[in-house]
């Protein structure tokens, strides 16, 4: 049942080791309770305990719950400067001249957590080129980051409106 999720830990060079008993998949969605929450879920929830994730077309999609998780571990991370974690978390790619640190695996094709100087998650992008080799333009691709919610929201409204 936790595939999707060691699977993904595993592509950011990380091991996430959650209690099996109180992870719980929900259809497509994976949640973990605490043991007093546990007894208390039915079978039919919609939402408890902590969102880990969720799986589509056998691809899964992680929360910024578990990528904070993943990110107090050993995992690729790549720490970016105040410049460059705005632009990240309005959806840009990370270019090299904003990296301040990185930790683990930055070779083409791995996935990398990207963090602020104060080590807390932003999200989470794919190397384009070994970063070592990088001369300049976009290093590592954005797929994922805390502005996503937001552009989200914008964009429905202006639907709505």
């Amino acid at each position: 049942m936790m595939e999707p999720i060691k699977d993904f830990a595993r592509q950011l060079n990380s091991n996430i080791s959650l209690d099996e008993n109180l992870t719980v998949r929900r259809q497509n969605r994976f949640f973990l309770l605490n043991k007093t929450l546990k007894p208390l879920a039915s079978k039919d929830f919609f939402h408890a305990g902590i969102y880990l994730g969720k799986e589509k077309d056998g691809v899964f999609f992680p929360s910024f719950n578990l990528l904070a998780m993943i990110a107090d571990k050993k995992a690729n991370k790549v720490t970016v400067d105040e410049k460059t974690e705005w632009l990240f978390i309005c959806g840009r790619d990370v270019f090299k001249r904003g990296i301040i640190r990185v930790i683990g695996s930055m070779k083409k094709g791995s996935y990398t957590l990207i963090l602020n100087s104060y080590s807390e998650c932003l999200g989470f992008g794919k190397v384009l080129s070994d970063l070592h080799e990088a001369k300049e333009g976009a290093v590592v691709k954005n797929i994922l980051d805390i502005g996503d919610f937001l552009r989200r929201e914008k964009s429905s409204s202006k639907t709505h409106s």
